[in-house]
């Protein structure tokens, strides 16, 4: 059998494959789908002959040989993909040695191989069992989430009258726009039984936030005791549990429970659960309900839910998986791109400027951590806008800003130290004392002044009992008496 191409063959070629068994066969047939430009290089002349019989281009050559590709077109990217170890690192070498440029993708048939693959210059290493367990472990992953809305859209499709929609205390646009997706989901199951009412407690501060609700025509209502007695069923959304970060006694009874947030070892009391700390937000997992289950989404909804993904994963670069970029790639083209600018360039309160200075003049830093006190504000989302600010001053790792509300301490953490859980160190460090929690990255605290309500001046009495709470979260953080003492 010659082992030559055909006639008129082109000087470049777009793909080569090497070693054509069982996965090299089906990358061949993936690739053929794109375009016809396709070689295939195996020993195996039996193969090659049936291969050729198929109409498939192929010739026999040994791939450990260093004159395999004499004669041949020059690759743009070549699949090395035999079941022997030497040969598939020998082909790489000889490709890398002729051709640089081109794009090698190498399969590796033990673990061993990995590192030899890498060090003679393929550019992707292919493990087929990892391979294997990923793709199996994300459809399962993927059937699990199916499972779960189609659940969820029985669930509510048995329910009727009120059912009040929790969001945090001192709402941002991940739990507003999940709310919103709840409802419109209720709607559609329910056929219209269902009436949703959006409850929340605190105040919308942020001045994105604001324009998020006044733009979008949020219709939000605080809560009381009358309008919860007016419920008949009970939802909360990004939080792990009633009395976490929202107005809810701890010990309610709550029918839905949707999070994106750790829960420790908590079992929540509700009926229907869906607490996925891997996502890099709520609104990320009701978009992904909307899809699974084919319920149109209309252009409030998806404007809002795709802006909460955005503020939540600080525009995809804090805690975002693969999913969340699948889901905002969902929702973009349903979104009203105009309505988003005018989200997210909305006009600079002067308290928050001030807030801002007030953060900047009274940063300390030791070793890479920053603390700042920015005394008393009325609009607390101004204190984690400080935290954003600092974290990216240079040589800062973690900057913790706080400041004291009419009723509470806030504590906003930004972290960049790989080494620190700063979501773990609040929590531990006001667990107790206060409402804590957050990732890996960001993280906040709550400390109520139920005792000192009363006391007028709040600079002062923040600086009189924040230095045990500071040493109780230093401690945790490794600082030694005389560090603390000089932060």
């Amino acid at each position: 059998m010659p082992d030559t191409l055909p006639n008129g063959s082109a000087e470049k070629i777009k793909y080569m494959i090497l070693g054509c068994g069982s996965i090299g066969y089906n990358v061949v047939d993936e690739l053929l789908k794109e375009t016809e430009h396709v070689i295939i290089l195996d020993i195996d002349e039996k193969r090659v002959e049936d291969l050729r019989d198929q109409k498939y281009e192929a010739i026999v050559r040994d791939i450990k040989d260093p004159a395999l590709l004499d004669g041949l077109p020059v690759p743009e990217v070549v699949f090395v993909l035999s079941s022997e170890k030497n040969s598939n690192i020998a082909a790489v070498t000889t490709i890398k040695r002729l051709y640089p440029s081109t794009y090698v993708i190498a399969r590796a048939t033990d673990r061993m191989s990995l590192g030899m693959l890498e060090q003679a210059g393929a550019d992707i290493i292919l493990y087929p069992q990892e391979v294997f367990a990923r793709a199996a472990v994300h459809h399962v992953r993927k059937l699990h989430a199916s499972r779960l809305a189609r659940r969820l859209y029985h669930y509510l499709s048995g329910m009727e009258g009120v059912m009040g929609v929790v969001v945090h205390t001192n709402p941002d646009p991940d739990t507003i726009s999940s709310a919103m997706a709840l409802c419109a989901i209720g709607y559609e199951a329910s056929e219209g039984r269902l009436i949703c009412r959006i409850l929340y407690d605190g105040n919308v501060g942020h001045q994105e936030n604001r324009a998020f609700v006044n733009l979008l025509d949020i219709r939000m209502e605080k809560i009381t005791p009358e309008i919860l007695s007016e419920c008949k069923y009970l939802a909360l959304l990004d939080s792990p549990s009633p009395g976490h970060n929202n107005a809810l006694v701890p010990a309610t009874h709550v029918n839905i429970i949707i999070d994106h947030h750790e829960n420790g070892d908590q079992s929540p009391d509700a009926d229907f659960v869906d607490i996925r700390p891997s996502m890099g937000a709520t609104a990320s997992i009701m978009t992904q309900y909307l899809q699974e289950l084919d319920i149109p989404v209309d252009t409030k909804v998806a404007t809002a839910l795709l802006y909460g993904i955005r503020a939540d994963t600080r525009e995809f670069t804090r805690n975002t998986t693969p999913q969340d970029l699948n889901y905002a790639s969902f929702l973009l083209p349903l979104t009203d791109s105009d309505l988003l600018k005018k989200i997210t360039s909305p006009s600079l309160s002067l308290e928050t400027l001030e807030v801002l200075g007030n953060a900047i003049r009274n940063r300390k830093i030791y070793s890479g951590y920053l603390f700042s006190n920015v005394g008393y504000v009325r609009n607390r989302d101004s204190i984690p806008q400080a935290a954003d600010l600092l974290i990216q001053l240079e040589g800062v790792n973690t900057a913790v800003v706080y400041g004291i509300t009419d009723n509470n301490i806030i504590f906003s953490a930004r972290n960049k130290d790989v080494r620190v859980n700063m979501g773990n160190v609040m929590t531990e460090a006001f667990s107790g004392i206060g409402d804590a929690g957050g990732h890996a990255t960001m993280a906040a605290a709550t400390i109520p002044l139920n005792y000192f309500s009363q006391v007028k001046n709040k600079d002062e009495l923040l600086s009189l009992i924040i230095e045990p709470i500071l040493n109780k979260f230093m401690d945790l953080m490794g600082f030694g008496e005389e560090e603390q003492h000089e932060v």
